[in-house]
């Protein structure tokens, strides 16, 4: 008897803010025989708890979500189970999103507008341990190398821890101490501390400071 089992599709987690484009990118990836939808999630933090190692293979992270980017999602799923591939969505072609997509431990960077040509190979990629890097990628990649090579740096490593990552996107988006308290079930003396523990790591004055960190560290949207 054979010990040899048919290959089952690869499951997959997709997280997106939008039902629609949830559902969209479902039958594409629906269609095809070796992909299945296991799961989905509209923001971060459901992503993070629906990705089980034991149920989900390939966790495919819109960029801009509510509560927790896929960005921050990415790096929490590679923590809790780095076992788990992922790919971020983008609206963007944006160098900044694309290496801390990279960062977060990414297979790839998928843009929304070509979504339809471009995700299933980056399934596919992913799964088979590849990076997927759209056209515009790969020129910031050698462009970025070439010039970090050329002044002799690293890329700098997040000082922040994800809990502080998440106090700068909410403060980023306008919420009061108080919202972020409630929003995190944590005391409005605890967001001023965490407030000025971030100021401090940062060498920041203020909200605008902070706002312009949030844009580049790509936690909120330009």
């Amino acid at each position: 008897m054979s010990s040899a089992s048919p290959a089952r599709p690869t499951r997959i987690l997709l997280a997106d803010d939008h039902a629609l484009v949830r559902r969209g990118l479902r039958l594409i990836l629906d269609a095809e025989p070796d992909l299945t939808v296991v799961a989905e999630a509209a923001n971060g933090a459901e992503a993070v708890e629906a990705a089980a190692p034991e149920a989900v293979d390939l966790a495919i992270l819109d960029i801009a979500m509510p509560r927790m980017t896929g960005l921050q999602a990415a790096r929490e799923i590679s923590r809790r189970a780095p076992g788990i591939r992922l790919l971020i969505l983008s609206m963007y072609d944006n160098e900044q999103y694309f290496f801390e997509a990279l960062k977060a431990g990414a297979s790839g960077y998928v843009l929304k507008s070509v979504a339809d040509r471009d995700l299933l190979e980056a399934c596919r990629a992913a799964m088979r341990g590849e990076p997927f890097l759209y056209p515009g990628a790969v020129t910031a990649l050698i462009r970025h190398y070439l010039q970090r090579d050329r002044l002799g740096q690293s890329m700098p490593e997040s000082i922040l821890t994800p809990r502080e990552e998440e106090i700068v996107k909410l403060i980023a988006e306008g919420n009061s101490a108080k919202r972020i308290a409630e929003t995190l079930f944590i005391s409005v003396k605890t967001v001023d501390r965490h407030r000025a523990n971030i100021l401090q790591k940062l060498g920041m004055r203020d909200r605008l400071d902070l706002t312009r960190y949030a844009i580049r560290a790509g936690l909120i949207e330009p």
